[in-house]
């Protein structure tokens, strides 16, 4: 079934190999990458031919957000307001995700007049950071288990002919991520090497921007590492980011 839709969708690739051919050459593939960083760097690949531009791997607990979060490319000033007010407890998305099986589509607009104050600020607050529009993979399991693949992008292509393959590449690209994370969230916190090495670097005291040129990305990504690393220590601040990574001997 997904093989038959994907291949409906038409769409070519830059090197002339078809999506669906790359998609699945990926999903081949991900049992052999070594760390989150990589396998959600393929998975970005894919979904930016459908207007991806914004991707979060995370469970989805009633409060302290920061616990479930397994992967995000969601800008680090939003994803640390976010966690700062607990919006997991009004997010009209992430209770959504509880209860539904399906992939669903979503836009931020529906809700700027819902009668909870709480649930409208989120999506507002989520539009001025470019998050207006969405798809969300649920993933849930007999047993309880809740956790989703968000996704959002100002020009999204989500068709009958595109969705079913970016739903299978969420689902398999969730469990690879889920896998290498290796812990339950009350674990010890399991840091990405990226991530280990850009507090390395900010341990030693380098800004953000310079850590970028030191390992050849961005300053926003540099940003947003950091800012994951220190939601999984569970830290205030990048000063006591660095001191919990020192304390349990993720970095030097």
């Amino acid at each position: 079934m997904f093989g038959k839709a994907a291949r409906c969708s038409g769409s070519a690739a830059v090197t002339g190999v078809p999506i669906y051919d790359q998609a699945f050459d990926l999903i081949a593939s991900l049992d052999q990458m070594p760390d989150i960083d990589t396998v959600v760097a393929g998975v970005e690949r894919i979904f930016a031919r459908y207007g991806i531009t914004r991707l979060l791997f995370t469970r989805l607990p009633e409060t302290q957000f920061e616990r479930g979060v397994l992967a995000s490319r969601w800008p680090a000033e939003f994803l640390n307001l976010y966690v700062r007010n607990d919006y997991i407890r009004f997010d009209p998305i992430a209770r959504r995700c509880r209860r539904s099986s399906q992939p669903f589509e979503w836009t931020a607009a529906d809700y700027y007049h819902d009668p909870e104050p709480r649930t409208a600020e989120v999506m507002r607050r989520a539009a001025e950071f470019g998050i207006k529009r969405g798809f969300v993979v649920p993933i849930n399991t007999p047993d309880g288990f809740e956790a989703c693949v968000r996704m959002s992008g100002v020009n999204l292509d989500l068709t009958a002919r595109t969705k079913p393959l970016i739903h299978l590449v969420a689902l398999y690209g969730y469990e690879r991520v889920r896998q290498l994370a290796g812990r339950e969230p009350d674990a010890k916190p399991q840091l990405t090497p990226r991530e280990r090495e850009v507090l390395q670097w900010v341990a030693r005291g380098k800004s953000a921007w310079k850590i970028g040129e030191i390992l050849k990305i961005g300053k926003r990504t540099v940003d947003e590492h950091a800012a994951t690393a220190g939601r999984k220590l569970g830290a205030a601040n990048r000063v006591h980011a660095i001191a919990l990574a020192l304390r349990g001997r993720l970095i030097e």
